[in-house]
């Protein structure tokens, strides 16, 4: 998946998902040279594929979590959208991403089956649960802090995905 990008190509599409539970958000837990990132479980789509976002939403959280979204009783909604240009450490040209990011709300017996480590990844990061307020104040990756606790209240998306303030390195340093 691709958006149109600047003369430096396009941009690659990351899909995530804000996963709840009671107050509680899920988080994989990756420690980096330069401290603890915090990320939403998800990927970048398929672009041979041209694989649809909520298809791509939907493979990554079964690869990564073991999470399969058919189980839901609401479908996750589409609730921000964020543009990323940043600087990675031993990259030249600038690491390019648009997110978006869906909400979505987990029944008791779906949280049970979260895996309690990234499932598709060598390190085998921790999938933790934190409390939504604590992880709003904590280096996030996609980097939507600020608007988390909106993700928690009832579905507002009816308008539309809220288009966040873009990661750039002066805001977001990647650890």
């Amino acid at each position: 998946m691709t958006s149109s990008g600047t003369a430096s190509g396009p941009v690659r599409v990351r899909v995530c998902a804000v996963l709840l539970h009671d107050a509680l958000v899920c988080l994989i837990r990756r420690q980096r040279p330069a401290g603890v990132q915090l990320s939403f479980p998800g990927g970048v789509g398929e672009d041979e594929d041209d694989e649809d976002p909520i298809d791509a939403l939907r493979r990554e959280l079964l690869e990564e979590l073991g999470l399969d979204l058919a189980a839901l009783p609401v479908p996750p909604v589409l609730r921000f959208v964020q543009d990323q240009e940043t600087e990675r450490p031993g990259e030249v040209e600038p690491f390019r991403r648009r997110h978006l990011v869906y909400v979505a709300h987990l029944p008791d017996h779906l949280v049970e089956a979260v895996a309690v480590a990234e499932q598709d990844a060598p390190d085998e990061a921790p999938v933790v649960w934190l409390p939504v307020a604590d992880a709003a104040g904590l280096h996030l990756y996609p980097d939507v802090g600020a608007a988390l606790a909106q993700a928690v209240l009832p579905d507002t998306a009816a308008g539309g995905p809220v288009l966040l303030p873009a990661m750039s390195g002066a805001a977001y340093q990647w650890r």
